[in-house]
């Protein structure tokens, strides 16, 4: 199940992306979620496209890994497909049968929001897959930093997301070896009915949830026995060093905004 899950893993492997700064990463993805809704054209949906696939080949992540992960997105991709196809009715007519009709603005509209979709998990999933949750962590804690003044809790707010991005793969293996008790005891969770099969999800998130409650009040307690109170004058073990790459990726972040305004319709 961590293989069909790319989110809160990480790959260790020697690359440029790697090596990039997080806060550098950072900056980009959040960027980058914004600019994708300029892409509006299949030249600028081209550009989104090649765009993503040196990025990923920048990461050196292998990509059966990486379609592999991608299968559940796959799902959601078509669903939005079909979506846009059905319920779009603007432009000439396509195709029709009785009442279904598919219209030329509702293809156009679903082959480009699905793209946006696919490009949008790609990107924003190689940061995970490229970057340790204390990394992440210590670069939107430096992100927020200007925060503080106004006591908003960029620790705080930090910790958390490493914890949740540390503890997903530990939540999908306990899912995996529970699934596995129950599919021994005779629960069938891959066949019969619909109605059977979400019956047979109840015995499968009670154990979960009683699982994830102990894991975090154990985390809780191991937290407080170490003496952590907080992340007012505490010191940091690893530093966080900006370097030329980390520029020159915002650089191409500012490049790649002004190729999608330029190519842009109406642009």
């Amino acid at each position: 199940m961590k293989d069909k899950i790319l989110i809160g893993q990480y790959v260790p492997i020697e690359s440029v992306v790697h090596r990039l700064d997080p806060r550098a990463k950072l900056v980009f993805i959040f960027g980058f979620i914004l600019i994708i809704f300029l892409a509006d054209n299949a030249t600028s949906y081209a550009v989104v496209g090649v765009f993503s696939l040196l990025a990923a080949l920048s990461s050196k992540v292998p990509f059966s890994f990486l379609l592999n992960g991608m299968k559940p997105v796959f799902f959601l991709v078509i669903f939005t497909f079909l979506l846009h196809i059905f319920l779009t009715r603007e432009g000439d007519v396509l195709w029709r049968l009785g009442p279904l009709s598919i219209y030329e603005e509702g293809v156009r509209q679903g082959i480009f929001i699905s793209f946006r979709f696919f490009f949008l998990i790609l990107v924003t999933t190689l940061l995970t897959l490229t970057t340790t949750p204390i990394e992440i962590t210590d670069g939107l804690e430096k992100l927020l930093g200007p925060l503080k003044k106004i006591r908003f809790p960029a620790h705080e707010l930090a910790l958390m997301l490493s914890i949740s991005l540390r503890f997903i793969p530990t939540l999908l293996e306990e899912t995996e070896k529970i699934m596995k008790a129950q599919m021994a005891r005779g629960v069938e969770f891959t066949s019969g009915p619909i109605r059977e099969r979400v019956k047979a999800i109840v015995p499968l998130l009670v154990p979960l949830f009683v699982s994830s409650f102990k894991r975090a009040e154990e985390l809780a307690t191991a937290m407080e026995a170490r003496g952590y109170r907080g992340g007012e004058g505490r010191s940091k073990y690893r530093a966080l060093h900006w370097s030329f790459r980390d520029t020159a990726l915002i650089f191409l972040f500012g490049a790649l905004t002004f190729v999608l305004l330029m190519t842009r319709t109406g642009g």
